[in-house]
């Protein structure tokens, strides 16, 4: 195919569209850029987990109602895109990555003033509607540009790009807070979304033209919403990524508690505990494209959740026991995260192939669904207890229901699998 990706003639808003598979070199800048820009959710997410315990004790709130600050960011993460998926489609992809990143700007500065745990949580949800901007424009500009296959191969280098961002992000909260309070947390966001935004104005090119642009109507979008939720295979693979996103947010909600607190690990060492995680969560997206190309996606999926499910009942057996100590708390949990860098990739690739027509609003509902479920499950991980078995049950219960969605399917009738050359 010809390599025209980043070579076009510009639009008349002035953007340079993107035609084309990119190929060489122009393939591996746009990952790079993309996964930049992605990595601002997680970065947004994670980089303040080990501050809550401290933004607890200054604005005298329990654990479970700062956990409700996080809820508030998979909010808006989650509606964030409903809104701005269809909205990409209409305007092209540019316009709304650049207005959330200044969205994101602003709110993590007000963050700094932030006077009690309530408007925290407001604008802990206005800052999530921000970094929803770059998570749902990345991933539209990956079905513009990859189709099939080729997608699920795109989205695991994403991955691995934006993997960077859990491992580091708590390491740099912790560093922040041994130089300041929790308040710098929001500052240091509020610094690298200025960079992230240049870095959209000078190296991401339109990737949609104007002629595959949807018309700005309400009735057409209604129609491409229900067009997608009454596609079974579609709605099928958004659930399946949801909940095993779930067992990823049931980690990120209680690990700070449970590590610090019950283990009694300090904001250094937690960070490198998490980071771990994060690494085995980032090869096994790695492997997942060696995998590719002897195994179908919806093949690797049902073989990943099987192997979290049974990782999942041996950590909640050794988490209610007590037995191994941290050891064999961790070593289950990371077993857990390392299945499910087989299942994320792959899950949303299926379904967004199906839907290429419609591709940011297809992005959205998938966003939508995995972070609207993580905000449900963040703070069930504090009610039930903010413990190992809390955290174990939630985790292993999200791949366990995503396993038994997926046997339900298959008994159904077969799931598409898509192509290369899927439309």
């Amino acid at each position: 195919m010809e390599n025209v990706a980043l070579h076009s003639p510009p639009t008349a808003d002035g953007a340079q569209p993107a035609t084309g598979e990119p190929t060489g070199s122009d393939r591996l800048k746009v990952i790079l850029v993309l996964g930049a820009l992605i990595a601002l959710g997680p970065l947004t997410i994670d980089m303040y987990l080990p501050a809550l315990p401290a933004i607890g004790d200054d604005l005298q709130a329990s654990p479970s109602t700062v956990q409700l600050s996080l809820t508030g960011t998979l909010l808006g993460l989650g509606l964030g895109q409903l809104l701005i998926g269809p909205f990409s489609d209409i305007v092209g992809r540019r316009i709304p990555l650049i207005a959330g990143t200044i969205l994101h700007i602003a709110s993590s500065m007000l963050c700094l003033m932030a006077p009690n745990i309530a408007v925290l949580g407001v604008l802990r949800t206005v800052q999530g509607v921000g970094a929803a901007a770059t998570m749902v424009v990345a991933m539209a500009v990956v079905r513009d540009l990859f189709t099939g296959r080729a997608a699920a191969t795109a989205l695991s280098r994403l991955v691995l790009v934006m993997g960077v961002a859990p491992i580091l992000a708590p390491s740099l909260g912790g560093a922040i807070l041994l130089a300041g309070s929790w308040r710098g947390v929001f500052g240091a966001l509020a610094a690298l979304g200025a960079v992230l935004l240049v870095v959209a104005l000078l190296a991401l090119p339109e990737t949609l033209p104007p002629q595959r642009r949807q018309a700005a109507q309400f009735r057409p979008m209604l129609r491409t919403y229900r067009t997608l939720i009454t596609d079974r295979d579609f709605v099928l693979l958004t659930v399946v990524a949801a909940l095993a996103m779930s067992a990823l947010f049931s980690y990120v909600s209680g690990s700070s508690f449970v590590l610090q607190q019950q283990f009694g690990l300090n904001q250094q060492v937690f960070g490198v505990v998490f980071g771990i995680g994060a690494v085995a969560l980032i090869g096994a997206s790695q492997c997942n494209v060696v995998l590719l190309n002897r195994y179908t996606p919806r093949q690797i999926v049902f073989r990943a959740l099987s192997a979290a499910t049974v990782a999942g009942l041996v950590l909640t057996v050794l988490a209610t026991t007590g037995t191994g100590g941290l050891l064999g708390f961790v070593i289950p949990l990371w077993l857990v995260l390392g299945a499910m860098g087989f299942v994320l990739p792959n899950a949303p690739a299926l379904a967004l192939s199906r839907h290429g027509e419609a591709a940011g609003t297809a992005a959205a509902l998938v966003g939508a669904v995995q972070f609207g479920l993580g905000a449900l499950i963040a703070p069930l991980v504090g009610l039930l207890g903010n413990d190992g078995p809390a955290m174990a049950i939630t985790m292993t219960g999200g791949a366990a229901i995503a396993l038994v969605a997926l046997g339900v399917a298959a008994r159904l009738g077969p799931v598409d699998e898509p192509t290369d050359a899927a439309a």
